[in-house]
């Protein structure tokens, strides 16, 4: 039994029924405030279950806006995660499977891209573009749809030289119908693990851009956002940074433990069982 597979996709699993069913039956609306309430501690520290997670300094419950950032944060991973691939992998089959000149532009223009720090560039990007969730996922794409093109292109590169598609070129495939019948098929399992590992870097980079305000509108829950209000009410008022901050972390350890154990379910070379 793969362990690790198991593990993420429970905390997958979890995340997507909080997206969907969570905002349903949030105890009370996320941008509510109640300036009698503030700060209020959670329930296993002597607070109310009118506030089960307790309040921001604002009187927000936290509850309710975990909920409604848990959406936030499964939009963004499964948006740019699936659009980051759309993007990525063409190029790879295109650069692996032509090879020669053309392989060379387009790895040098992924080099190029690469070189730039992820962060820099996503914050660069967000500054331009606005606040926005679906800016945040095309911040994102932008930065990361070279990690599909430079792994896939590496498999693009392996598969190429086999024998069905030797086979495919000598019936007459032209290139397209082999990149996209033969070479494509193969390259799922792959794009699948890839997919669920840029998940868990999506989560991050959205709260990391709603930290430090440039990620979605302010009128609507975020994870970074909820560590940022409550970074400053620390030491008196410690769920409000501590509870986003715990849901951030397990979502993060999720998805990339779902990725590892995909990874070595789908790949016999590592031999491995969790």
């Amino acid at each position: 039994m793969n362990g690790k597979l198991w593990v993420g996709g429970t905390i997958a699993l979890l995340l997507l029924g909080l997206a969907v069913f969570g905002p349903a039956v949030a105890p009370h609306d996320p941008n509510r405030q109640d300036l009698i309430s503030v700060r209020q501690p959670p329930v296993w520290a002597g607070g109310a279950w009118r506030h089960p997670l307790g309040t921001d300094s604002l009187g927000r419950d936290l509850l309710s806006r975990l909920l409604w950032g848990a959406r936030v944060a499964l939009v963004v991973a499964v948006a740019s995660a699936a659009i980051s691939a759309l993007v990525g992998v063409p190029v790879a089959l295109v650069a692996g499977y032509a090879r020669g000149r053309v392989d060379t532009v387009l790895m040098r223009v992924v080099d190029v891209w690469m070189s730039i720090p992820a962060v820099l560039l996503a914050i660069a990007l967000m500054g331009v573009l606005g606040l926005g969730l679906w800016k945040v996922v095309l911040a994102i794409v932008i930065v990361d749809w070279t990690r599909f093109a430079r792994v896939i292109r590496g498999e693009v590169l392996a598969l190429r030289e086999r024998e069905f598609v030797d086979a495919a070129r000598a019936i007459g495939l032209r290139p397209l119908r082999v990149m996209t019948e033969e070479l494509l098929p193969n390259l799922v399992p792959l794009i699948i693990v890839l997919v669920s590992l840029e998940m868990a870097i999506a989560v991050g980079v959205e709260a990391l851009l709603s930290f430090v305000g440039l990620g979605v509108q302010g009128t609507t829950p975020s994870w970074g956002a909820m560590i940022a209000e409550g970074r400053g009410y620390l030491m008196v008022s410690w769920w409000g940074m501590g509870v986003p901050m715990l849901a951030l972390v397990v979502a993060v350890v999720g998805f990339n433990l779902l990725g590892e154990g995909l990874r070595e379910q789908v790949d016999p070379r590592l031999g491995t069982t969790a």
